[in-house]
């Protein structure tokens, strides 16, 4: 994960850009991983743990009329948690997280994890699912190393 995190501290500071993250079932894993490394606040904003539907509308403006359709573990509360970390904020891009690590709460709809990932860059939203397996614990790492991961992915190579 270190490695990871370098790779990711490396390409945000040749952008000049910051970071925000949103997570929920990962509750502020990412945002421990990029802080590990120092001189983070070159990159790094902030990060947002919304675990509670309430903490997703009261700090990053997800409308609680789009949990109640969608359920706070979907693609429309990824996206719009993504575009919030990033419109709070003077952060230029953003990964969010919403999902189900357990080992209760899953259905046969949204089993035990699945997690939603967003990604938003300069206001681009691209989202994904992931069925991720394993304990507690291993859902969580996962959607850590896949958040970050997508993000560096996502970012451009060289100055935009």
């Amino acid at each position: 994960m270190n490695d990871l995190t370098a790779l990711l501290a490396a390409r945000l500071s040749s952008l000049g850009w910051m970071m925000a993250t949103a997570e929920s079932c990962t509750g502020g894993m990412m945002a421990a991983r990029c802080t590990d490394l120092p001189g983070s606040s070159r990159w790094f904003e902030r990060g947002f743990v919304t675990y509670s539907n309430a903490a997703k509308t009261e700090l990053l403006g997800v409308n609680p009329e789009l949990i109640v359709a969608e359920g706070a573990v979907s693609e429309a509360v990824a996206r719009a948690m993504a575009l919030g970390a990033v419109y709070r904020t003077p952060a230029r891009v953003s990964v969010a997280v919403t999902g189900i690590a357990g080992p209760d709460g899953g259905s046969t709809a949204k089993p035990v994890g699945t997690v939603w990932f967003a990604w938003c860059i300069d206001g681009r939203v691209s989202a994904e699912v992931r069925h991720l397996a394993g304990d507690r614990h291993s859902v969580r790492e996962a959607t850590t190393v896949w958040g970050l991961q997508g993000l560096l992915h996502r970012l451009p190579q060289q100055d935009a």
